[in-house]
């Protein structure tokens, strides 16, 4: 199905880092880089399992064949709006099965989806439109209590770029399906950016990390081969489809290039996983560390049968050694622990690793073409066994943000991306995460900029100054911790707890991103610039 691509020049975006030439050639002659899109990688499992179910979403169930259908219909109707390739659309959905088709439907006209959590509102979604100078918009009309149809029309009026906002679920994909289908074939190449993530970011705004089909697809691949997927795995996806470790870790990419299915799910709560794994017979699931530990101190894991549960990966933050060794015993299933960025690098605890390692490591890269560094304060390598600052470079990690030329200090003359953690890696080239040298809150798996939090918090009448700050957390790691200096003769009842998140609601701030505690201080610790110090 796939066609000539003798017409098709490079998409070439401005604002992207490209890859040196002799890097690219060697991870193409390595058969790392291969030649195959991301539409190309799924429909030729579409075809070969057209009649099994692909997608569950409650009672529904669709099929391969149904959703390679979907998915061209879609390509049509965003073809007809003027959806061109290199046309960047934000995509702001839930997880349901649509989610997959729409993506896969921008992927196969060449347009470059920009994945974006569910749980970001306005403040954010409104950068980000503007700084990936997005045509398209895509959403839902409402989430979780919050009218996301209204936020759609607020970007459509404010954005100067946005000119097509779609609503899923009230009518808003009829003009999309309403008449013609696509023919499957080649309309981009597999150099071409295919979307754009978020990155975790330390700074006050998110930063869009630029992928291309043969450095995300070499990803999923490798993430398949350590986590044995095929044609008989049955994965649940509680987390955002939008984070990479719900695409591709092995996540829902690779559990469909094989021909499995893909049990898709609101959240991860117990009652609500616990049915899901019993009624579809789920073999993997993704958690980060405090749904992993609902799971473990739950009660309903007496009340379901989870015994085709096989693979509990368990990512995103760092999951306690005590934590990891109660799963094999409570659960049945093997913990593969995980860590990596939506910058590229990510590594796995092998399954057949002995115990100490699959409970106290954070994986080791996927191919030996992951190059690792550990370095000191000087860029010079630690000894094995040493902390150090890891830098890492290889076909799965970015050489640049897209856009963003203030911050490629990040990533070393060579080609090395700084990624802020500090790590132990032992002989066998596992890795050991310690803590993080950027100034981020790693809340539960959702990483916070403190700078983008007290941005929003210095508008607020009362406040003079504010630090917000990570505190330790038992369940979610850290929790977001604000300090606030009260402008003179503000009355303090204005800056309680419930108030102070409650503006930061109005401002369009993510629940996940909100304080969890506040502190009222008479002064601020000052560094010798004169900077409030944030020493925890």
């Amino acid at each position: 199905m796939t066609a000539s691509t003798h017409d098709l020049a490079p998409l070439v975006l401005d604002g992207v880092v490209p890859y040196p030439p002799e890097f690219a050639q060697k991870y193409r002659e390595k058969g790392i880089w291969l030649d195959e899109t991301f539409t190309e990688f799924l429909f030729a499992s579409i075809e070969q399992h057209s009649e099994d179910v692909a997608l569950i979403f409650g009672d529904t169930r669709i099929t391969y064949g149904q959703l390679g259908e979907r998915i061209l219909t879609l390509a049509a109707g965003f073809e007809r709006l003027g959806i061109r390739r290199g046309d960047r659309v934000v995509v702001h959905l839930p997880n349901i099965p649509d989610y997959v088709a729409l993506v896969f439907a921008l992927y196969e006209i060449g347009a470059v989806p920009v994945l974006t959590p569910i749980a970001l509102r306005l403040h954010e979604i409104g950068y980000i439109v503007e700084e990936s100078a997005a045509r398209g918009y895509i959403t839902t009309a409402a989430h979780d209590g919050n009218d996301l149809a209204a936020l759609a029309a607020e970007l459509k009026s404010s954005s100067s770029t946005l000119e097509h906002t779609i609503i899923v679920g009230s009518g808003g994909l009829e003009p999309l399906l309403a008449q013609g289908t696509l023919e499957h074939r080649r309309r981009s190449l597999p150099s071409d950016v295919a979307f754009l993530a978020l990155s975790g970011g330390t700074t006050d705004r998110p930063k869009l990390v630029p992928h291309t089909h043969e450095t995300y697809l070499a990803s999923v691949r490798a993430a398949a081969a350590m986590t044995d997927i095929t044609s008989d795995t049955v994965q649940l996806v509680v987390l955002p489809m939008s984070h990479s470790f719900a695409m591709r870790s092995p996540g829902y990419l690779s559990t469909l290039a094989a021909g499995g299915t893909v049990v898709m799910a609101p959240n991860g709560s117990p009652d609500v996983a616990f049915p899901l794994i019993a009624e579809h017979g789920v073999t993997i699931v993704a958690l980060v560390p405090p749904l992993a530990l609902a799971w473990l101190n739950s009660s309903l894991k007496l009340q379901h049968d989870l015994s085709t549960l096989a693979v509990m990966q368990v990512g995103g933050a760092k999951f306690s050694p005590d934590s990891a060794r109660r799963v094999r015993p409570e659960l049945v299933a093997t913990v593969q622990q995980s860590f990596g960025m939506a910058e590229g690098l990510h590594t796995f605890t092998r399954l057949d690793a002995s115990e100490d390692i699959i409970t106290t490591r954070q994986g080791r890269p996927t191919t030996d073409a992951e190059e690792i560094r550990v370095v000191d304060a000087h860029d010079m390598d630690v000894e094995i066994g040493s902390a150090g600052d890891l830098l890492t470079r290889g076909p799965s990690t970015i050489r640049g943000y897209y856009n963003a030329p203030q911050h490629q200090h990040v990533f070393t003359e060579d080609g090395f991306y700084r990624t802020g953690d500090i790590v132990v890696q032992d002989a066998d080239g596992y890795l050991t995460v310690t803590g993080r040298s950027k100034d981020q809150i790693n809340r539960g798996g959702e990483k916070v900029a403190p700078a983008e939090v007290e941005d929003l918090l210095l508008a607020h009448e009362s406040v003079h100054e504010a630090s917000v700050q990570g505190m330790p957390d038992a369940v979610l790691g850290e929790r977001v911790k604000a300090f606030l200096l009260p402008r003179a003769g503000v009355d303090p009842k204005t800056l309680s707890l419930p108030k102070v998140r409650q503006f930061l609601k109005g401002k369009g701030l993510a629940a996940y991103k909100l304080p969890d505690v506040v502190e009222l201080v008479t002064e601020f610790e000052r560094t010798a610039v004169g900077k409030i110090s944030k020493r925890k």
